[in-house]
């Protein structure tokens, strides 16, 4: 309260506002680089000093971030004293100014200032580094879902802006403004997609003394986020050919495949069979893309509608993919006109219907052969050209 006292009597009574706007600049010399050395202010183009009294970490803050020197570090008289003029005398300064100037100073004082008493800055040349914190509960996320980042500095002067990085990528994917005492904002990514995998950052600007001037503090710590992306399944079944399409003959073996593009380490399928009554569950560890479920001997519980899906369960959480279409399967019992022991009785009663006839019409033939003609033939037999002819002789 007394500081504010000072500084509004200083206002009112010491300066003199006409000669203020004759200065011209502010600069550090005969330090060990630009942004450290005895502070001097151009009046009427020419350089002099600052004198020490009511300086402090306040004015020295102003200073290093007029000239785009980071933060003030000390407040110090460890420099050679200046030459010429001393121009400013109590300068008091709330932290907010973007320049000394713009400071309530006492152009001319009573108070014996001689440059011993110049006051020296040294600036940490760089901002200090933003700390950066995942808000949300998990670090493994899917599309579509919010991703929120705190990003805080132990600062609360001029600051402009906060901004959230991506490894990678130049400019910031998330902005948020910065009330000039703020220190920490929350920085949320929306509705993230598969790219946004990645580690993270974040940065914040201040307001520097010159139009537009804008200092940009290095990247805070990383914090690596992830995007779970599991895309529905494709599933097939696979059974003997003598069934037909969408049926295992009862009996059977046949077995069901379930594939998926995108892998993830200790994932999972999940068979799901949908039958009149109730649903049945079954699971194989995903070591590659597909696995295989196998059914060696089909009956009538196997009947139903099968759903593949992909799980895994990564940073505490567990993700499901969609459900594939369903696969219907029909239980069936073979048909016995088509069985192949069926057709093999038949094909051994034809064969032996057929060996019998044959034997039958072998014998018969045999047997006329060996028949003797009667006496009448032999004596109506006559020689025509070798052949002999029976003649029948019809009886009175």
């Amino acid at each position: 309260m007394l500081r504010f006292l000072r500084i509004l009597l200083t206002g009112l009574f010491g300066v003199l506002w006409d000669e203020v706007t004759a200065f011209g600049g502010v600069r550090l010399v005969d330090g060990e680089n630009k942004c450290s050395g005895r502070v001097e202010v151009l009046r009427h183009e020419q350089w002099g000093t600052v004198c020490d009294h009511g300086w402090d970490h306040r004015e020295a803050f102003v200073v290093c971030l007029e000239l785009g020197c980071g933060l003030a570090e000390s407040a110090s008289h460890a420099y050679a004293p200046g030459r010429g003029e001393i121009w400013l005398r109590h300068v008091q300064c709330s932290g907010h100014e973007s320049s000394l100037t713009r400071c309530a100073v006492v152009l001319h004082s009573n108070s014996y200032c001689t440059h011993d008493n110049d006051v020296g800055v040294k600036c940490s040349e760089i901002l200090l580094m933003p700390t950066l914190t995942l808000l949300s509960p998990h670090t493994v996320f899917c599309p579509g879902e919010a991703v929120r980042f705190g990003c805080s500095v132990r600062l609360g002067h001029h600051l402009s802006d906060f901004h959230l990085y991506k490894h990678g990528v130049s400019t910031p994917l998330v902005t948020q403004r910065a009330e000039q005492t703020q220190a920490a904002v929350e920085l949320t990514l929306s509705d993230i997609e598969t790219f946004h995998q990645g580690s993270y950052s974040c940065g914040y600007r201040l307001k520097g003394g010159f139009p537009n001037q804008r200092l940009t503090s290095p990247h805070s710590n990383s914090i690596n986020i992830t995007v779970v992306e599991l895309l529905t399944p494709h599933h097939w079944y696979n059974t003997s050919s003598e069934a037909p399409a969408g049926s295992v003959l009862k009996g059977h073996s046949f077995n069901i495949t379930c594939s998926t593009a995108q892998q993830y380490a200790g994932g999972s399928f999940q068979l799901r069979l949908i039958r009149s009554n109730g649903t049945v569950r079954q699971s194989l560890p995903a070591l590659t893309p597909s696995v295989t479920f196998t059914f060696s001997n089909a009956q009538s519980s196997n009947e139903g509608y099968y759903y593949c899906l992909y799980r895994v369960q990564m940073g505490g959480r567990t993700f499901v993919s969609r459900e594939s279409q369903p696969l219907p399967i029909a239980i069936r019992d073979p048909d016995p006109v088509l069985s192949p022991m069926v057709i093999s009785w038949i094909v051994s009663g034809l064969t032996f219907i057929v060996a019998v006839i044959v034997i039958i019409i072998v014998a018969k033939v045999l047997c006329n052969k060996q028949k003797k003609p009667s006496e009448l033939e032999r004596e109506t037999r006559t020689c025509v050209d070798n052949t002999y002819v029976a003649l029948s002789i019809n009886k009175l």
